[in-house]
């Protein structure tokens, strides 16, 4: 059965569903969701880009700033590297390649986890990784537990499913989905759980009449375990976002929930009601909550700032000034490089979250250039 017509049919037994609900079949549903039905969805050939579609320098840099929390967390003979949402593993490659030809001490403490949901993605990991299928020490649908190292997540958690609310004259309403002549219609209805209210008010927003927005329960919980998670380290999350001051305001009165297919968004209202299971779905992510969310399971918030500050203290401008002896390979390097920095793309709006436990509070390389959060 068509994942339309399995959710419109579950409707209709059972009621509206939350938005939620809708973006996790629509994303996730283990046959037909849209991230379990190809090993790899970003890149020309997909729906969208991300830093590590650019190119291997984006892994390289990572690798920098992970050696140091090695280092930082007292150089233990293992190091956990966990890559959360790893797909087929191309950052961990990237990541890996660099930590070998950049810091070999490094290298050889690497003990590699892949984090994934969908099947096909992990069944690719170990072709992917290649050379370095030896560091897989585990791979799975779950954060491994215990872990003393790193934990990573690039463009994760604006892939979580989330509420969508909308501010009226009688109060909050939550926006869920219907079934109305065969179509999947947004209708309103009460907030599905007290727990809405709770998260707006934890963040501070205040919502403007007739205002939406998204309220991501899912990544305050996956920044919980991941903490969990984690007896002695550092937890890193690259996406793109804003803090709950801006999100909520009235600069985004239209909340942010888009989908994408063929790197087109759909403009119609409620867009990404359309053909669940062939386009991606996301959210910017509320960066006041997952900061909150991670002081709460005592992390400590190292660093918030934009990537290209993140990539600049991680020594990019140097990287390129060295060259590689090939034109063609130096000039592609550069392009990657003004494509993970231009002002209004990937380098501001993409935001590096970091937070450490039992490290203390040391200065990270990737804070060297400037700190600054836009």
């Amino acid at each position: 059965m068509p994942l339309r017509d399995l959710i419109a049919a579950r409707i209709r037994a059972r009621g509206p569903i939350t938005v939620a609900a809708f973006m996790d079949l629509a994303l996730y549903h283990p046959q037909s969701g849209y991230y379990a039905t190809a090993p790899q969805r970003s890149g020309q050939a997909g729906d969208f880009f991300t830093s590590v579609d650019v190119g291997s320098i984006f892994g390289e840099l990572l690798a920098v700033q992970f050696a140091q929390m090695w280092r930082l967390a007292g150089f233990p003979a293992r190091c956990d590297l966990v890559e959360a949402a790893a797909s087929n593993g191309r950052l961990a490659r990237d990541v890996l390649d660099g930590a070998q030809a950049d810091d070999p001490d490094f290298y050889a403490a690497i003990a590699l986890h892949l984090v994934e949901t969908s099947a096909a993605a992990r069944g690719a990991q170990r072709e992917t990784l290649g050379p370095h299928a030896a560091k897989l020490a585990s791979g799975g649908d779950s954060l491994p537990t215990g872990i003393t190292g790193v934990i990573f997540a690039n463009e994760l958690l604006d892939a979580l499913p989330v509420h969508l609310v909308v501010m009226r004259e009688d109060g909050l309403k939550e926006v869920h989905v219907g079934e109305r002549n065969g179509e999947l219609v947004a209708v309103e209805g009460p907030p599905s759980t007290p727990e809405i209210a709770a998260y707006l008010a934890r963040v501070g927003a205040t919502l403007g009449p007739g205002c939406l927005a998204e309220v991501n329960l899912a990544a305050e919980a996956w920044v919980a375990r991941a903490a969990r998670s984690l007896a002695k380290g550092f937890l890193v999350i690259i996406d793109y976002g804003r803090d709950a001051a801006e999100l909520y305001s009235g600069a985004h009165a239209n909340g942010t929930l888009r989908s994408f297919r063929h790197h087109a968004t759909d403009p119609a209202p409620a867009g990404w009601l359309a053909d669940p299971g062939e386009r991606d779905i996301t959210a910017h992510v509320d960066l006041t909550g997952v900061r909150l969310a991670a002081e709460r399971e005592n992390l400590v918030t190292l660093a918030a700032l934009d990537q290209t500050y993140l990539l600049l203290g991680l020594g990019l401008a140097d990287r390129l000034s060295r060259g590689t002896g090939d034109p063609v390979a130096d000039l592609k390097r550069r392009l990657a490089a003004k494509t993970l920095l231009v002002p209004g793309g990937m380098g501001s709006t993409h935001k590096a979250l970091i937070f450490g436990k039992n490290v203390g509070t040391p200065r990270l390389t990737c804070t060297s250039f400037k700190v600054r959060l836009t």
